[in-house]
């Protein structure tokens, strides 16, 4: 009768259950799986055979075969080498098969039986939650990732012979526990901070509002004016994250295996900074072994893109769907995957080819067709998805030997999840986390203007010709100025501030 031992696997970022299936037959020597695997999955037999022996155990010299099910799923990567070894054990008589009721288990075998790291425990560990088997053996190295989650009862066993000596009860193991609160607290101390900025004090205005209602931002100015600088420093500023958030985050770096032995949960908003020469699979996603892009490692942080012109045209071109609804498909011909990508995109750029178009100090050599075809790269609706523009002038030698130093990035913080917090109570019953997420028919609702603001925006959009998108936007980011000012009603000021925040949309850019 074949042996049967519960494992899973990952797609996208969620757990699907895995029957592993043994069976052991007479007839001539072998080993075979079926069920979908992957190459990582076939040269589990190897790893398999050498550690069952090198462990002291039988292996048996008969037909062996594995089947994965279901069938009609792909399975990769070599997590399934343990509940394979257990699968063999119990189908040889080695292993009770009693033993294994209501267990999971998951982990790579090395050849002399001992457990690697594998990616992906957190997803494992939430999926079996709302299932009966409640036990789940993983490698030492991915316990500290998967004890956040309650309900589930994971054991760490370090080799294949400590997994068959828990089994049949012969060890006792204490099961793995985290305390929350004390992690929690632990978020660590940022390496920069806002205060080390000099000058710059309307950038880094336009920077706060930006991060208190999660607007994505464009930076333009040229070389050595800070861009990059004050990017970096961006997520020190952001609002704390909830524990979904973090949780959520945390299964992407595991499935992506970002995440270190040492490292339980991902307490810091995310930074990924990926190189100009990116392809569009490493920014989106997917590719043959489906795993998350940067696009869904900056989920709940911020994607910044120095030289944002420099980067492929196709490639910026697939921001476009995750700027808009916050997630991205990937489609294969096995399988189709959705990656959520709800991030802060900043993006720096010089403002013409020389870099120098808005230099005070220094001489632009470009023409006007240069400057337009430069800015031209950036097409017209990934523009209109950026809420803020900001023309960053390079500093003077006044402002770089002065003493004084502007807000800190705690200070600034505070003023962030003061707003953050009136954004979460205002939207609480409809799952919007920060203004640039209002959809248009929310505007009317959530965007109300007083008289004189009506006025002026009118105005604003008789003047520079703004498309509809740029509309929403400049409302979007109206409404976080007014609730960083704890107003409800959305004033002039604030639009003005707003449309101060669309330097593209002005004509002298577009020579």
């Amino acid at each position: 009768m074949p042996a049967r031992v519960e494992s899973s696997t990952v797609i996208g970022i969620d757990a699907k259950k895995v029957e592993v299936e043994v069976d052991i037959a007479n007839g001539l020597p072998g080993f075979s799986i079926v069920g979908l695997p992957d190459i990582a999955v076939r040269e589990s037999i190897n790893r398999v055979r050498a550690a069952i022996k090198n462990c002291g155990f039988n292996f048996p010299s008969k037909k062996i075969t594995v089947n994965l099910a279901p069938a009609d799923i792909k399975k990769e990567g070599p997590c399934f080498d343990l509940p394979m070894a257990l699968g063999i054990l119990t189908a040889s008589g080695q292993i009770d098969q009693r033993d294994l009721t209501n267990k999971v288990a998951c982990g790579e075998l090395s050849l002399d039986g001992r457990l690697r790291m594998i990616k992906g425990a957190l997803p494992r560990a939430i999926g079996l939650r709302e299932t009966k088997e409640k036990i789940l053996l993983l490698p030492g190295k991915n316990i500290k990732e998967a004890s956040i989650v309650k309900g589930v009862r994971i054991y760490p066993v370090n080799s294949l012979t400590e997994a068959v000596s828990f089994i049949k009860g012969e060890i006792q193991i204490e099961p793995a526990r985290m305390d929350l609160r004390r992690l929690w607290k632990s978020s660590g101390v940022y390496r920069t901070d806002f205060s080390d900025v000099k000058g710059q004090f309307q950038i880094k205005r336009g920077l706060e509002v930006a991060a208190s209602g999660g607007h994505n931002i464009l930076l333009i100015g040229p070389p050595g004016s800070g861009k990059t600088m004050l990017a970096k420093r961006i997520p020190t500023i952001l609002s704390e994250m909830t524990m979904e958030e973090a949780v959520e985050t945390t299964k992407i770096h595991s499935v992506a295996g970002l995440l270190s032995p040492r490292r339980a949960l991902v307490r810091k908003r995310p930074f990924r900074a990926p190189h100009h020469s990116i392809s569009d699979a490493a920014l989106s996603g997917g590719g043959k072994h489906p795993r998350p892009g940067e696009i869904s490692l900056a989920h709940n942080g911020v994607l910044f893109l120095d030289e944002f012109p420099e980067f492929k045209k196709n490639v910026l071109e697939i921001l476009r769907q995750p700027l808009e609804e916050g997630t991205i498909t990937v489609s294969r011909v096995s399988q189709t995957i959705t990656y959520p990508t709800r991030f802060m995109l900043v993006a720096a750029m010089n403002p013409c080819p020389c870099g120098y178009f808005t230099d005070s100090k220094k001489e632009c050599h470009c023409t006007p067709h240069q400057i337009q075809r430069y800015l031209s790269k950036i097409s017209g609706p990934l523009l209109d998805r950026i809420d803020i523009h900001l023309n960053v002038p390079r500093l003077n030698y006044e402002e770089l030997s002065q003493g004084r130093k502007g807000d800190s990035s705690e200070t600034i913080r505070s003023h962030v999840n003061k707003a953050s917090k009136i954004q979460g109570k205002r939207y609480k019953t409809n799952g919007i986390v920060f203004n640039a997420h209002l959809e248009s028919r929310d505007l009317e609702k959530y965007c109300i203007l007083d008289k004189e603001g009506q006025e002026l925006l009118k105005m604003a959009i008789l003047e520079l010709g703004i498309s509809a998108r740029a509309y929403d936007k400049i409302l979007k980011v109206a409404r976080t100025i007014a609730d960083l000012e704890e107003k409800e009603t959305i004033e002039a000021n604030h639009i003005s501030e707003a449309i101060s925040y669309r330097s593209l949309d002005r004509d002298f850019w577009m020579m």
